[in-house]
């Protein structure tokens, strides 16, 4: 059986590079690793992390199509972020205008959590440690 020891990235495709890397920095935290400009693809690429840890690749292409993502469709559903207050967290991403759905429970563990969209429409979960 194969070994696999963590996640090592997510990689995310934007539309608008400056209103993606302002939502992941700005908004969310994540710290840029490293920013490259790729001239022969129009396309930069942003290395983000947490707490120092190297999680997301943000990718911009020229005209990239619309992610499909309701009704539900097969792919990757979303990206989940652990918090301790999810009541704070999503005080404050309100404040930072995003669009918070109310908070529910998690009819198996009990948790609390939240989703909103990334400027693409990319469902974003915050979930309660």
């Amino acid at each position: 059986m194969i070994r696999l020891n963590k996640i090592h990235h997510i990689a995310i495709i934007c539309s608008d590079y400056q209103k993606s890397k302002h939502f992941y920095t700005q908004i969310l935290g994540l710290e840029i690793v490293q920013e490259i400009y790729r001239k022969e693809r129009q396309s930069y690429k942003l290395d983000l992390a947490l707490d120092g840890n190297y999680v997301i690749e943000l990718f911009s292409f020229p005209k990239p199509p619309k992610r499909v993502s309701n009704p539900e469709a097969a792919g990757l559903r979303h990206l989940a972020f652990e918090v301790n207050d999810i009541q704070e967290t999503r005080k404050y991403l309100i404040d930072q205008d995003c669009i918070a759905e109310e908070i529910r429970i998690d009819e198996f563990t009990n948790k609390k959590f939240f989703f909103i969209t990334d400027p693409d429409n990319t469902p974003i979960e915050f979930y309660e440690k």
